[in-house]
């Protein structure tokens, strides 16, 4: 009786996680739709994406301005900081799970990095592959991510045999500081146009994009998030250790491959349209790990939606402290997230002496 009522109580504390999140995305979505320099009453908003996504309103007459301003500019911009927070949130959920370490992230391990490179080496030489178009850029960001993900396991197996966690994380901040090292190189080569553009791209920003970036991370989006809540048993499995996940039947390096691809999707896609936004992946993680446990099962959704609630809300914020300029959001992002997180492995290491 006592195991059914702990059960219930933990269902309904779930249950509720999922409303407040679901609440926190749609409070921070309509903010982030009405709060601006020029602000349109949240009717009208609602009229305007009623009638241009599912053909009818029930306002008789919207102002041309504003009808640009919410369709072209600001839902846009709220869409892409939801989808870029959520694939951030969700491959470092999987790589902290993957990798049994809360210092594991896209940026901690090299992926972000290497495909940071990627969109630079674009952005750079002005190039586009033939057939694909302006899919160019997240293509070529995603597979620069594979390659710096091959590189820091190809540096770990040098190194280790047994492929230890700490070890694998070194060897992402070798690669990145390399790869750092690169861009540098790169932007000090080139002219100022150039230079000025890939600087203001890796301060990171969801800000001057329009609906053919959130076109551009959609799909890649889509498949990693698929790919990952597909093995969400899995995490849960190689989250108690590799030979735990192989005595229970886990095809352990098949899974590992998927679960390496669909965190590398979602991070190569989340960089090509928004450049280097650092910590969400980091925290959010963490945070809901702490509020839900381990199960990768409302671990992986929650961090999703928390994720890309957060990232609205913090470029609420660099777009409004010092309006009429706006701050990068990787400098809102870290100026939240470092703090945070140093609370969070403070009160972690205070649990575990007192346990």
């Amino acid at each position: 009786m006592r195991s059914l009522f702990i059960l219930k109580c933990l269902k309904s504390k779930i249950t509720w996680l999922y409303i407040l999140s679901g609440g926190f995305v749609l409070s921070t979505a309509l903010l982030g739709l009405f709060i601006s320099s020029v602000q349109v009453p949240i009717s009208t908003i609602l009229h305007i994406i009623s009638e241009n996504a599912f053909g009818f309103g029930w306002l008789e007459e919207i102002p041309k301005n504003e009808e640009m301003i919410i369709w072209n500019i600001r839902l846009p911009r709220v869409l892409l900081g939801f989808c870029v927070g959520a694939s951030l949130s969700l491959a470092g959920a999987a790589f902290q799970g993957l990798l049994r370490n809360p210092l594991a992230d896209p940026y901690t391990i090299g992926v972000s990095s290497g495909a940071s490179l990627g969109a630079v080496f674009v952005i750079f030489f002005q190039f586009s592959i033939i057939g694909l178009g302006s899919f160019t850029l997240p293509v070529v960001a995603i597979l620069s991510g594979f390659i710096t993900l091959f590189l820091v396991f190809g540096l770990v197996k040098l190194s280790s045999r047994n492929l230890a966690i700490e070890t694998i994380i070194l060897a992402g901040i070798i690669v990145s500081a390399f790869i750092g090292a690169i861009v540098s190189l790169i932007i000090s080569l080139s002219d100022r146009d150039s230079m000025t553009q890939i600087i203001y791209w890796l301060y990171g920003s969801v800000g001057m994009r329009s609906w053919t970036h959130v076109t551009l991370i959609i799909p890649f989006m889509a498949l990693g998030t698929l790919i990952l809540f597909a093995n969400h048993r899995e995490l849960n499995a190689l989250a108690l250790g590799e030979d735990a996940a192989d005595h229970i039947g886990v095809d352990v390096r098949k899974r590992k491959i998927f679960i390496l691809i669909g965190a590398s999707l979602l991070t190569g896609a989340a960089v090509a349209v928004s450049g280097s936004i650092g910590f969400v992946g980091l925290v959010i993680p963490h945070l809901i790990r702490l509020l839900t446990g381990p199960n990768h099962r409302h671990v992986l959704p929650l961090s999703m939606l928390v994720g890309g609630a957060f990232l609205i809300l913090a470029d609420l914020v660099c777009r409004t402290i010092i309006a009429p300029k706006e701050m990068p959001i990787g400098v809102i992002t870290a100026l939240i997230g470092a703090p945070v997180f140093a609370l969070l492995l403070i009160r972690e290491r205070i649990g575990r002496r007192r346990s």
